[in-house]
């Protein structure tokens, strides 16, 4: 529902239904697929605009960390000889979680070589593996420090695990996938046979066995070997978690936010790997929950890391009782990824639109790391507020970060049963096979500062297929779809335009999305506590002066180009993720 009350039901009634999303779909492997389904990193690559800037910053900083300072903590545990600096922080030998981000490096950077073909990051991979490699061989442990191996030893096997199964899958690494059981079977002795739950931030157990069950499903893909699914059944959280979720009972609150978020990661993997629809309805159930009681405006949730009680003005009251409104990095990486799932397996768009808010307005958002180790963490939404680091070096969400950005060509395109489904608006291909004939596309656009799409199709030969455009939720007009200038007939279908023809090279498919300003309440007891957002955009106001935040109409806000805006008495505006070391309010109360 939008801000004149115009739900996207009523915006898509009296359109003609397809049949096109809703059909089931054979991959070229043969196998039975969701209504939607991901391209693989190499088939996709960002061009330019915000996301691809912020790709290439991140790749450039991940590939140039010394290896030696990474391996270091294993290399010491190891008696091998351990040169580089110290890295510190979460990170050190003796830090709060040793070498607790190395996976996720490795991940980050086999994705972003998958990609790009970097060779500079299939080298570090290689490295990184390699050299760890060594230190398990050494001494038989996986774990850097003390407080990893007594502590946090399944969060830490779950990204070692991940991280050899990506070097393998997309860097042909076979020491990745020889490695997997050698590393498995080191962690069993600090595993429990049953998973458990975790009780808010503060209060033990820390380990976060239920988040597991995603990884160990896919290592058993990778290897054929059965224990890791039979531990994944074991570790998945039905009883505290699922099993509730999928009878329709809230039990998010007081939990804690990320580590609950990230386990419905697993219920998605679950879902299609054991066929048990009690997953997908946890999840959908979750998503309506997080989305409609416990997200500001950002998308982003977990005001001091803790999921909020609904219908309490809770998430107002953050704004003023914490500057930990959202542990930026590592949330945004689980939303998103609940929202490709769900994109995934039911072909609706409104998961789409999810996801576009939280890439623009949370993990773009965040302030870049500098070469000290300093990282983004949190996320303020309070008065006044400034991006700032976290207290100490290395901390978790600097795996998160990488695995997240890297994971940006996921989002923009999925393969529909007849064809392609164009979720994210931003300049990049993809190239694809649609039965046995290869077909491309290149999008061009100044999105999500300008309002215009534009689809260059290539196909070596004329081919029937559909292109579906998801349709923001946020619209308040239909936009008009254009192939070659002309209007074209378009229908739609959960959320998605279909437009489906012959489509021949040098075709190119338009459309216009006009961007309204919008304000979205924090919180149900507070309705006249209001973000900004135009088109996808959070508008933050840029160096704010002291007293309280009153709202001056944004409809007589002036243009100052790439989504930033001056309000009629001089006020400035801009997209929260164009915010660096300016202050900024989020909130403002009407006039």
């Amino acid at each position: 529902m939008n801000e004149n009350g115009i739900s996207r039901r009523e915006f898509l009634a009296g359109a003609t239904a397809s049949a096109f999303l809703g059909a089931s779909l054979k991959a070229e492997t043969g196998a039975a697929t969701s209504p939607l389904q991901e391209f693989d990193y190499d088939q996709v690559e960002l061009t330019a605009g915000p996301l691809h800037a912020q790709y290439e910053w991140m790749r450039r900083y991940y590939r140039a960390l010394n290896d030696d300072s990474l391996l270091k903590p294993y290399r010491e545990l190891a008696g091998l000889p351990a040169p580089g600096i110290e890295y510190g922080g979460w990170y050190g030998h003796d830090g709060f979680v040793a070498g607790h981000t190395l996976g996720q490096y490795i991940s980050g950077l086999a994705r972003m070589a998958r990609t790009t073909g970097d060779p500079a990051c299939a080298d570090k991979v290689r490295a990184l593996v390699e050299g760890f490699a060594a230190t398990v061989r050494a001494k038989g442990k996986i774990f850097a420090g003390p407080s990893a191996e007594k502590i946090w030893p399944c969060y830490i096997l779950d990204k070692h695990l991940a991280g050899l199964i990506d070097a393998w899958q997309c860097c042909g690494l076979e020491q990745g996938r020889a490695l997997l059981p050698e590393v498995y079977r080191a962690g069993l002795p600090f595993m429990p046979a049953r998973g458990r739950d975790r009780i808010g931030k503060k209060d033990p157990p820390y380990d976060e066995t239920f988040i597991m069950p995603e990884t160990l499903f896919a290592a058993c893909e990778v290897t054929g070997d059965r224990v890791y699914r039979d531990r994944a059944v074991a570790y998945l959280l039905d009883r505290e978690f699922f099993d509730p979720l999928a009878r329709g009972v809230d039990v998010l609150p007081g939990s804690h936010a990320y580590s609950h978020a990230i386990a419905l990661s697993s219920a998605g993997k679950a879902h299609l790997i054991l066929k048990d629809e009690k997953y997908l309805r946890a999840m959908q159930f979750a998503w309506k929950q997080l989305t409609e009681t416990q997200q500001y405006a950002s998308g982003g949730w977990g005001p001091n890391e803790t999921f909020i009680t609904p219908h309490r003005g809770e998430l107002y009251d953050s704004l003023t009782n914490t500057v930990d409104n959202f542990e930026t990095p590592c949330g945004s990486y689980a939303a998103i990824k609940l929202d490709r799932y769900l994109l995934c397996a039911t072909g609706e768009a409104r998961y789409g639109d999810n996801l576009e808010r939280v890439v623009y307005n949370a993990l773009l958002a965040v302030r870049n790391p500098n070469q000290d180790g300093d990282f983004p963490y949190y996320s303020t939404y309070g008065p006044r507020a400034t991006k700032t680091y976290y207290k100490m070096k290395w901390p978790c969400c600097s795996g998160t970060l990488i695995e997240g950005v890297a994971d940006y060509v996921k989002n923009i395109y999925f393969r529909a049963p007849d064809g392609i489904a164009v979720n994210l608006f931003t300049p990049s291909r993809v190239h694809w096979k649609h039965h046995g004939r290869e077909l491309a596309l290149e999008q061009k656009t100044g999105y999500p500062y300008a309002d215009t799409v534009a689809l260059y199709l290539d196909c070596a030969v004329p081919t029937l297929f559909a292109v579906h455009l998801r349709l923001p939720g946020w619209l308040q007009q239909r936009p008009t779809v254009r192939v070659n200038g002309a209007p074209v007939p378009v229908v739609t279908e959960k959320g998605f335009a279909v437009a489906r023809r012959v489509w021949k090279r040098g075709d190119v498919l338009t459309v216009k999305f006009a961007q309204p300003f919008r304000l979205e309440a924090i919180d149900d007891r507070h309705p006249e506590t209001v973000a900004v957002l135009h088109g996808p955009l959070l508008c933050v106001e840029e160096n704010p002066a002291g007293g309280a935040a009153k709202l001056e109409a944004p409809d007589g806000w002036r243009a100052e180009g790439s989504g930033r805006y001056t309000s009629v008495s001089g006020r400035k505006y801009r997209p929260f993720h164009g915010v660096v070391d300016e202050s900024y309010t989020t909130y403002f109360e009407k006039i």
